[in-house]
């Protein structure tokens, strides 16, 4: 999306403006590289999550291609979201089939979403954690942008924290299931005025995160004892987060960063199974 420099975000109407443009020409380049009429099921994201009120305008581009595509080939197609799009394809990638016939913890941590979940076969998703104020991805996109980077900035983010090597010990806000990630970009803003480098910024801000995520898993296992658990979404595909996390929880899943941020897989396999061509 062409996010100016600076800006944090598009506004709903030039979201859906340029996902709309986009999408004819991103299946010319799909029947480049795919037979088309060998599709059997379309699936797609049609809202964020899969709650009552749940609503993005952006979402309606795709709504709509799919909707054509599907009718004029006169094959199924499924709706889905795009928290659960995000959930199969972490739980695809962690462990193939296995997660989808139980209880999973599910970490789904991006740009509009810190939320620990309870999933059940990726068909109900229960929120049983959240932060009260700031999404962890907008924290990182803020200090990001700030260090003037472009929107999105987690990519960039991660490059600078690798460069630092210093030992930090990062302070996160967690209460039982809930955080509070506001403090977060204060603190960071507080350590860029006192003269920290960028880097040793940046990497304190996803070791937050990663001590969030820690916090928030051993609260969880007290009531969910027993219970995989899984991170997903764009944020958490950083390798800073994945190595603090694991070396305090080492059984908790971490995926390949092409699942972690790409929901469109998981919305595929949703499709696939839906139409009865996958998990039969």
């Amino acid at each position: 999306m062409p996010v100016k420099a600076g800006q944090l975000g598009l506004r709903q109407s030039d979201a859906l403006f340029h996902h709309t443009a986009a999408l004819p020409e991103m299946l010319q380049e799909l029947a480049q590289e795919f037979d088309l009429t060998k599709i059997d099921a379309v699936g797609v994201s049609q809202k964020p999550r899969p709650v009552e009120g749940s609503y993005m305008p952006c979402f309606l581009a795709g709504v709509s291609a799919a909707t054509a595509f599907a009718a004029a080939r006169d094959i199924p197609l499924i709706h889905t979201t795009h928290q659960q799009g995000h959930a199969a394809a972490a739980l695809y990638a962690a462990k193939g089939e296995a997660l989808f016939s139980q209880k999973v913890l599910l970490f789904h941590i991006s740009g509009g979403t810190t939320d620990l979940l309870l999933c059940d076969q990726v068909r109900t998703i229960t929120t049983l954690g959240t932060s009260t104020d700031l999404y962890a991805g907008q924290a990182v996109d803020r200090i990001g942008v700030r260090l003037g980077f472009g929107f999105p900035a987690g990519a960039e983010v991660s490059r600078l924290a690798a460069q630092c090597t210093e030992e930090i010990r990062p302070k996160s806000s967690v209460k039982g299931l809930q955080c509070s990630l506001s403090g977060l970009e204060n603190q960071c803003n507080a350590l860029l005025a006192a003269g920290k480098a960028p880097e040793y910024v940046c990497k304190y801000c996803l070791l937050c995160v990663a001590d969030t995520v820690v916090r928030m898993t051993k609260a969880a296992q007290k009531e969910y004892p027993g219970l995989p658990v899984v991170c997903a979404g764009g944020v958490m595909s950083s390798d800073i987060i994945r190595t603090w996390v694991q070396q305090r929880l080492p059984q908790v899943y971490f995926v390949p960063g092409q699942y972690s941020s790409d929901n469109a897989i998981g919305v595929s396999i949703l499709a696939a199974r839906e139409a009865g061509l996958w998990l039969m």
